[in-house]
């Protein structure tokens, strides 16, 4: 999808683009080939091969720092068909609402079918939790850009986040699902344990107080109900993503390539 995405140039929007992909230039190398294109100036265009150039580039060299600061958050989703090897799904269990009034209790963190829970006064330290951001090229959540990584900020300020973040939660309503992780979990049909379909965050706060009061089985509990959450969130994605890329990406255009005998293909 990166490839096709030409909202990264200076003054082309998401409308720009769509009759670009309607032209049938689906590329930057369709883009590249064309001497001219209707409705940009040729220093404009001139202007925009070098830019899209260096786009290539960085795509090669897998900077993809380059693209998350000129894409919206809204559009870090075309970075997942790219990146999923290397997600990393997070998804985190609190005392509070607020990171004034509580705590970080469990850190979920799901990566190529695996899932690891990170407990406060256990494993959850800033240098294990730092050494799985950096290796993940893609952080998803739901709701994270609004909850989760604002709170880790707040409780580990040396904590750095310097990848695409995919936040599920603002995708789907885009798609049109509405509601909370569970709500939407229901409607696409993920499926969780039984023993966890009705748990909420407040639970997870309620657990959290009685294993510290010593109920085993409180912790138990919440650990389970934390990496349900967490790795619920790959199917999710993956979903969300496929509907994206059909509603806003190339296809949703109807684009029809042109024929073009001499121009090369992109390799993603």
């Amino acid at each position: 999808m990166l490839p096709s995405t030409f909202v990264i140039l200076q003054g082309i929007g998401p409308k720009t683009e769509r009759r670009l992909w309607h032209e049938g230039l689906l590329t930057w190398n369709d883009f590249l080939s064309q001497p001219g294109i209707s409705g940009i100036s040729a220093p404009r265009k001139q202007w925009y091969d070098q830019e899209l150039l260096q786009a290539q580039s960085a795509f090669d060299s897998g900077q993809l720092g380059y693209f998350a600061a000129r894409l919206p958050s809204r559009d870090h989703w075309r970075f997942f068909e790219l990146c999923e090897p290397q997600a990393l799904y997070l998804d985190i269990e609190t005392t509070g609402t607020s990171p004034h009034d509580g705590e970080v209790t469990v850190v979920g963190l799901h990566r190529r079918g695996e899932t690891v829970c990170l407990v406060r006064g256990e494993t959850l330290t800033v240098e294990r939790l730092q050494a799985e951001l950096d290796a993940c090229t893609l952080l998803v959540t739901f709701f994270g850009t609004s909850f989760d990584v604002p709170y880790l900020r707040a409780k580990f300020p040396e904590l750095r986040f310097s990848m695409p973040h995919f936040d599920l939660c603002f995708a789907a309503r885009r798609l049109g699902l509405r509601g909370g992780l569970k709500q939407i979990e229901r409607e696409l049909g993920i499926e969780r344990d039984s023993a966890l379909r009705n748990l909420d965050g407040w639970d997870a706060v309620r657990l959290w107080m009685q294993w510290r009061a010593g109920d085993a089985g409180a912790r138990d509990l919440l650990l389970a109900y934390n990496a349900a959450d967490t790795a619920n969130l790959a199917p999710l994605a993956k979903h969300v993503f496929q509907d994206s890329a059909s509603r806003f990406g190339p296809a949703s255009a109807g684009a029809s390539r042109l024929f073009h005998p001499d121009r090369q293909e992109l390799h993603a």
